[in-house]
């Protein structure tokens, strides 16, 4: 009797959950890049690329996520940059809402487009395509904000994603209209047991102006022991803007393919458009490890009727548990 009562006894308590269970995983990840460019004043959109020649600290990135309870997942990214600190993303993701739907509640990269959700650790090439420097800014489409997504139940996978942000730091939100909405499709078709397909339709609306585009991934990826791999991604986007008295249209994009020729190395070019300038660049990348990147990489530029060239050579190192990229 007395065994069974200290059972139930124990069987009562509240479970403690261990020091080590709530601790978060925990990744650094530091990217630095050696540069030359043939002009004074190069044109690199993204905040993160090498903007002049010598050695640029790209960023260092700490990474911190954990799964809070059975309803909530917490991420966040803090980047180290030469003379600044800045929380990039902190989020908390829902796990357990009925009917295929997802929240996302915090500030994150909006999931627009194929690159701008992801880190420079997750590119294939140094810097950032022109075209989301020119439509978003040094650091990407990001802000506090909300994300609501939905699988839709098809045969083939397709997820709708509505998010509101202030990606607008200093702007004054009277109504909602004041945000940034973004209303964004991804489709995903296995084509065959080698060939994969994702296609994606993104739209942005602000206060001023408003965001058009579409993204396509085919990759190429054969089963057994080989380690090739080739894939082609591009995205292509239009703005229309309003002036005092008119409004303007721009915009422009890029394509890219990368080709895995072995495991521990991979080639890759890209071809880019926006407005009056065109760039063709190209690299190749070596992996030491599965935590260890090289890269060199060239291009070659014309804007405005005017020639230039780049070449970088890139190194990347992760320590900790850093979780997977999207594909």
């Amino acid at each position: 009797m007395i065994a069974v009562l200290a059972l139930v006894v124990a069987q009562a308590q509240p479970v403690t959950p261990s020091a080590s269970t709530m601790n978060p995983d925990i990744a650094l990840l530091v990217d630095v890049a050696a540069a030359a460019f043939s002009k004074d004043e190069p044109f690199q959109s993204g905040e993160h690329d090498p903007h002049g020649n010598g050695f640029t600290l790209q960023q260092a990135e700490l990474s911190l996520g954990k799964s809070v309870d059975p309803y909530f997942r917490l991420d966040s990214f803090i980047v180290f940059g030469g003379d600044h600190v800045e929380l990039e993303e902190a989020y908390a993701t829902t796990l357990a809402l009925p009917g295929n739907l997802q929240v996302r509640a915090g500030q994150f990269l909006t999931r627009i487009g194929r690159v701008n959700p992801t880190h420079p650790h997750g590119w294939d090439f140094v810097d950032q395509p022109l075209i989301l420097g020119r439509l978003f800014g040094g650091e990407g489409n990001r802000g506090p904000g909300l994300e609501a997504s939905w699988l839709a139940p098809l045969p083939w996978f397709a997820e709708i994603i509505a998010s509101s942000n202030k990606v607008d730091p200093d702007g004054t939100v009277r109504s909602p209209l004041d945000l940034q909405n973004s209303v964004i499709l991804k489709q995903f078709f296995p084509l065959s047991d080698a060939w994969s397909l994702l296609w994606g339709m993104s739209s942005a609306f602000g206060p001023d102006a408003q965001i058009y585009g579409g993204d396509l991934y085919l990759k190429f990826r054969p089963l057994g022991p080989s380690h090739t791999m080739v894939a082609l991604q591009t995205e292509w986007y239009v703005r229309r803007r309003q002036v005092p008295d008119d409004t303007v249209e721009d915009g422009g994009g890029y394509a890219s393919l990368v080709w895995r020729f072995a495991r521990r190395w991979g080639l890759a070019g890209r071809y880019e458009r926006v407005a009056d300038i065109d760039r063709v660049g190209a690299n190749v990348t070596f992996w030491p490890s599965e935590f260890s990147r090289l890269r060199l990489q060239g291009s070659t530029e014309n804007a405005d009727g005017e020639r230039g060239w780049a070449g970088f050579l890139a190194f990347e190192v992760v320590i900790g548990a850093h979780g997977a990229h999207p594909f």
